[in-house]
């Protein structure tokens, strides 16, 4: 070996060293953001009445049943089998009250923590799929500061838990196309989806997983050790359905799995019937992100043989037609497809990042950030001389506002840091939210 082979070994050794610590802190950095965010202020309002009371009542018999209890598994509501939801989330929030006790933060608190864990998964995916860590930071942003994925994850509701295992098994899906071992993490993120929503959510997924995995990388799905690995994954969840049905037999085909999960295809629950653009008008009131969601799709289609075009078309096509045909609509039944959203939003900042000095921004981005802001000024000077009571809305509003304003006025100038000003003006926004007693307001 000569000398300059030496020191090019030992440099490129420096970098590796070196990428593997930026690696590490934006992971912490975003782990770190998101506990702030989806944990402050989390047990100071009460437990919302259609949802977390349910959670709550079964969690605490949880806790109360004798050591060696199979309740912990097969939960029970004043004593009887309760067949609505599995039993995942029930049996963590039991383990908070033994740890903290029985209240509003303990009982929201493991779902709150494991939305967050999403937040770094969703930057995982990104480094998968995206030829740079810009994209993959941008897309975690994004996601980060959506206010619907913030709300719902706070809440001690099964679909912020469920939201971590779909990223969970997706990370996993694009891990295993280098090293099959990943395999078996796809068949377990697949089971905890299974445990913790129910059957529907998993086949959906499922069905969005395989069909990206046919499209980009279909001889994943002539091996043999790729299904191996999935089906071991998965047997925990297939263990409990198989448990089920033994103990309680065919009332637990019928109650716990056919009318809380596959009846909901066609038959509405609690009158719970919507038009099919139902959550497509949802989305629409969400977060300013939105102005950038059509770019970002239009970019993916246009790049559609890339791996993270196919991802983000496939996700976002398949669970929106999924959600929109059954009849059965509740709006937090959204939640995943707002991962393939973000990842489409952070492809699309990252293009416009490197776009030249002289191409101008679209104009419509900059007409909604100012009607945006212009809402938030009403908002602010309305809820400023209301009530002493309604001051602190009136300082979220002008803190969506400002950032609103100056991004506007960026994006007019063709400045790129209106990119930065909307992430940081967000979060901070969000984060006056949370800490105050409205943020669950809008439930």
């Amino acid at each position: 070996m000569n000398r300059q082979t030496f020191i090019w070994g030992r440099s490129g050794n420096k970098i590796r060293r070196t990428d593997r610590w930026v690696e590490r802190l934006w992971v912490l950095g975003l782990l770190l953001a998101a506990l702030i965010l989806f944990g402050i202020n989390l047990g100071s309002v009460p437990l919302l009445d259609w949802g977390e009371t349910t959670v709550t009542l079964v969690a605490r018999e949880i806790e109360k049943a004798p050591v060696g209890s199979w309740s912990w598994l097969y939960p029970t509501l004043t004593g009887k089998p309760y067949f609505e939801e599995p039993p995942l989330l029930y049996a963590l929030i039991a383990s908070a009250y033994k740890i903290g006790g029985i209240n509003q933060w303990t009982t929201r608190l493991p779902g709150a923590i494991l939305c967050a864990i999403s937040v770094p998964l969703l930057y995982g995916i990104g480094r998968e799929i995206f030829p740079s860590r810009q994209s993959a930071i941008f897309s975690s942003l994004i996601y980060l500061t959506l206010s619907p994925v913030v709300c719902y994850g706070r809440l001690a509701i099964v679909d912020g838990t469920a939201l971590c295992f779909v990223l969970l098994m997706m990370w996993c899906v694009l891990r295993s196309r280098r090293d099959l071992r990943w395999s078996l993490g796809v068949g377990i993120g697949l089971g905890l989806m299974c445990l913790t929503k129910g059957i529907l959510l998993g086949v959906v997924v499922g069905a969005i997983a395989l069909l990206f995995l046919g499209w980009d990388t279909p001889r994943l799905l002539t091996s043999v050790y790729w299904w191996l690995g999935l089906l071991l994954g998965v047997v925990p969840g297939v263990a409990w359905y198989a448990g089920g049905l033994m103990q309680y037999g065919q009332t637990f085909i019928t109650t716990g799995i056919f009318n809380e999960s596959l009846q909901r295809l066609w038959a509405s629950a609690a009158a719970h019937s919507r038009s099919p653009d139902y959550y497509l008008l949802g989305i629409l009131k969400f977060s300013p992100w939105l102005l950038f969601f059509p770019y970002g799709l239009r970019f993916a289609w246009e790049n559609r043989n890339w791996g993270w075009a196919k991802l983000v078309l496939v996700w976002t096509a398949i669970y929106l037609l999924a959600i929109s045909v059954i009849v059965t609509k509740l709006t937090w039944y959204v939640l995943p497809v707002y991962p393939a959203l973000a990842l489409a939003g952070g492809a699309l900042l990252a293009e416009v990042w490197n776009w030249p000095s002289r191409q101008s921004f679209p104009r419509f981005w900059s007409i909604g950030l100012s009607l945006i802001a212009l809402s938030a000024v009403v908002g602010s000077f309305y809820f400023g001389i209301t009530s002493a009571a309604e001051r602190s809305l009136s300082m979220i509003f002008a803190s969506v506002a400002l950032t609103m304003t100056i991004s506007a006025v960026l994006v007019a100038r063709r400045d790129l840091q209106f990119i930065l000003i909307l992430f940081w003006g967000l979060y901070v926004s969000l984060l006056l939210f949370m800490t105050s007693p409205y943020w669950i307001g809008q439930f």
